[in-house]
């Protein structure tokens, strides 16, 4: 059964070190893209207009 595993990962072992690339960068653009979400998602600035013209 062993002997079974470690010839079946060393005959793909290129495709299994790719599938682990594609794996770990997908987490990490995930992880980049959430922590830009986080900080997109402040309370943006509000900005109120002032009346200038004082009626009396």
């Amino acid at each position: 059964m062993l002997a079974e595993i470690k010839e079946f990962v060393k005959a793909r072992f290129n495709d299994i070190m790719l599938f682990l690339i594609v794996i770990l960068l997908m987490l990490l653009f995930f992880a980049a893209g959430y922590i830009a979400a986080k900080y997109q998602s402040k309370e943006p600035i509000q900005i109120k207009q002032w009346n200038t013209s004082q009626n009396t």
